[in-house]
């Protein structure tokens, strides 16, 4: 592990974060916070031990296994499995967790190990447009008739929104929510009897309040970021990745930097050497001064390829020294929404990126 480049976490503003969220919706409607992706690229238990400590209701993963490390970990609220494969139901049962049942074939696999835990929980997914994982409208005939001979416990219906961040997709949007309240009722209505529900995601509690339902769902919002520059003040990055100068070289006009003569030097040019690279998440296709990272809060361009376990940057302009910090991304000055501009992605994708070998600090109260 590379003790000079470090992910610090700052676990105060995850809680402003989620309490900036729930200011949002009603005090009766729960909240589930998804913490999937090793807590979108920070951690996972660190979070969920976090939130926990604040009564969230709920917490979601994308599969068992992260499921199953939270259980061993002593998580004991609730945990959504939103994407369950063949095999895994055993472990759902054992490990005391809720499925997301999206297809026949998975249904018909829990159903066959339905003999574990009679009133096992399920949580029923519909597709209204995301073209994801989900049961189809044209299903709730055949879907309703295998629930009942069953004796199945839906506990939730929900879906997903595809757009919910984007004004321009308002109709879009309303249409989702419009066939959601319309599958919603007729298996309410086949079924005889009430069922609670969720469909809104982080952009969707900002956007879409009126919809919020039994509960309310949230990933990149709990993490500082919803997707509208209106709410940057109020949703504060968890994440910042930090790192140092290892060296600095003199490099001289004519020299080159890096695999494939990647940089060649117009003129004498200072470089700095930082130990991050791509296998700890930062993109190749940041290299060539396509990406900036800050020195002494000056930006510094990426210069040559990235390589796997260190980069160069171009620190001319800045008056710095071997063992000074570098920033990559933090709360303020570069943020990892800022960061993901650099190459025409978004902040999901470079938080998660972040390499398992990148040592974890933490700021809490």
């Amino acid at each position: 592990m590379n003790n000079n480049t470090y992910l610090k976490i700052n676990l105060k503003n995850l809680v402003s974060n989620f309490l900036f969220l729930k200011s949002k919706i009603s005090d009766t409607t729960k909240f589930l916070g998804v913490v999937k992706a090793f807590g979108y690229g920070s951690d996972s238990i660190e979070i969920a031990k976090c939130l926990e400590k604040q009564n969230i209701d709920y917490l979601a993963v994308a599969y068992t296994s992260e499921a199953i490390q939270l259980r061993e970990n002593a998580i004991k609220i609730p945990i959504l499995v939103l994407h369950p494969q063949i095999g895994d139901f055993n472990d759902i049962f054992q490990y005391d967790l809720e499925p997301n049942i999206y297809s026949f074939k998975i249904l018909n696999e829990f159903i066959n190990n339905k003999s574990m835990n009679q009133n096992q929980p399920i949580h029923l997914k519909f597709n209204t447009g995301l073209n994801r994982i989900g049961f189809k409208y044209s299903d709730i005939n055949i879907l309703c008739d295998i629930i009942k001979s069953n004796n199945i416990n839906v506990k939730y219906i929900f879906s997903h929104l595809g757009a919910s961040e984007d004004l321009s997709e308002i109709p879009f949007t309303e249409g989702q929510i419009n066939l959601f309240e319309k599958i919603s009722e007729n298996i309410e209505k086949k079924l005889n009897r009430r069922i609670d529900k969720h469909l809104l995601n982080t952009s969707g509690i900002l956007n879409f309040s009126d919809y919020q339902f039994n509960m309310v769902r949230s990933g990149i919002g709990l993490y500082g970021f919803g997707n509208d520059y209106n709410y940057r003040s109020d949703l504060r990055p968890v994440v910042s990745l930090i790192s140092t100068i290892s060296q600095i070289h003199e490099v001289k006009k004519g020299e080159s930097v890096g695999y494939n003569r990647g940089f060649l030097a117009e003129k004498n040019t200072k470089v700095g050497i930082i130990p991050i690279g791509h296998a700890d998440g930062i993109s190749r296709a940041l290299g060539n001064r396509k990406g900036k990272l800050i020195v002494n809060n000056i930006p510094c361009d990426i210069i040559g390829n990235v390589c796997m376990d260190m980069l160069m940057i171009d620190i001319n302009s800045v008056d710095c020294n071997e063992g000074d910090e570098v920033i990559i991304f933090d709360e303020e000055k570069q943020t990892a929404e800022d960061f993901s501009k650099y190459s025409d992605t978004i902040s999901y994708e470079i938080l998660t990126s972040i390499s398992q070998r990148i040592r974890r600090t933490y700021l809490s109260d």
